[in-house]
C-alpha cells in the first residue's frame, strides 16, 4: 500500500494559500484517478483508491492532516500505523520556498529545511519517507516569507499552478511503482508537450535580442482551474505554519 500525504492548514479560509499546495496536489490526484469521497479519520481527511502502475494496481491512501501544519505527523503516523504502511511507502507532497514556482523535486530522507510539517512527520516517524517538493518560489526578502507562504495564490499564479497540479496527477502512478525518476521524467515530458516553444525550429543564427515568449495560459479544461479561480483573492491570515 502507498500512503500519499499532502500538507496544508485546514479550513476554507486557508484553502488558497501557497502553504496548502500539498492539499491541492492530493485533490488533483483524487479527481484524476477516481478515488473515494473524502472522509474524516486519523485527525485527517482521507480518500482511498488505486493507481495503475508498472507494478499493477497499487492501493493508495491519500491523507490531508487537519491538525494544522506543525502537528501533521500525528495524522500521518496514525494512518500509517492503522494500515501498517512502511516508512518507505510514504510520500509527502508539500510547498518548497527554495524552488522556483512550479519546479518539482523528489528525494528520500534529509532535513526539514525549516518546514514545520516535515519536521513533525520526521519527529514522529523518522526521516526515511519520500518528499515531493513543489516550488512556490522565494519572495526575495526573508521579512516577506511568512506573508508569502501564508498568502493566497494569485490569478497570475494559475498559469503555472494548474499545469503543475495536472502533471502531478498524471505522473502519480510512477510514485506507486516506486519509480521516482519515472515520476520526474513524466512531469518533464508533460511540460514539454504543453510548451509550444518546444515545437518551433531553432534559428540557425542566434539573435542578439529575442522577444520574451508569451506567458503560458492555464488549461481551460482542467478540473482544478475553476476551483483555484474561486479560491484566488480570499484572504486568511489566522493560520499556523
Amino acid at each position: 500500500m502507498l500512503l500519499l500525504a499532502g500538507l496544508g492548514n485546514p479550513g476554507r479560509d486557508y484553502a488558497g494559500h501557497r502553504h496548502n499546495v500539498g492539499f491541492m496536489a492530493l485533490d488533483a490526484i483524487a479527481s484524476r484517478h477516481g478515488f473515494s469521497p473524502w472522509k474524516k479519520q486519523f485527525k485527517a481527511e482521507t480518500a482511498e483508491g488505486f493507481l495503475e502502475s508498472a507494478k499493477g494496481r497499487v492501493k493508495t491512501l491519500l491523507v490531508k492532516p487537519q491538525t494544522y501544519m506543525n502537528l501533521s505527523g500525528d495524522s500521518v503516523q496514525a494512518a500509517a500505523h492503522f494500515y501498517k504502511v512502511d516508512l518507505e511507502d510514504i510520500a509527502v507532497l508539500y510547498d518548497e520556498l527554495d524552488l522556483a514556482a512550479g519546479k518539482i523535486r523528489v528525494k528520500t530522507g534529509g532535513g526539514a529545511a525549516g518546514h514545520n510539517g516535515i519536521r513533525s512527520i520526521a519527529a514522529n516517524m523518522g526521516e526515511g519517507f519520500r518528499r515531493i517538493r513543489i516550488g512556490i518560489a522565494h519572495p526575495g526578502d526573508k521579512t516577506r516569507v511568512t506573508g508569502h507562504v501564508l498568502g493566497n495564490f494569485t490569478k497570475d499564479d494559475q498559469a503555472w499552478l494548474v499545469p503543475t497540479l495536472d502533471a502531478i496527477a498524471d505522473a502519480a502512478p510512477y510514485l506507486a511503482a516506486g519509480d521516482d525518476n519515472g515520476f520526474m521524467n513524466k512531469i518533464t515530458a508533460l511540460r514539454g508537450e504543453a510548451d509550444p516553444r518546444k515545437d518551433k525550429p531553432k534559428a540557425e543564427t542566434p539573435k542578439a535580442e529575442a522577444l520574451p515568449a508569451p506567458a503560458a495560459k492555464p488549461k481551460t479544461n482542467s478540473p482544478f482551474a475553476g476551483l483555484l479561480g474561486r479560491l484566488t483573492g480570499k484572504a486568511g491570515n489566522k493560520t499556523e505554519s
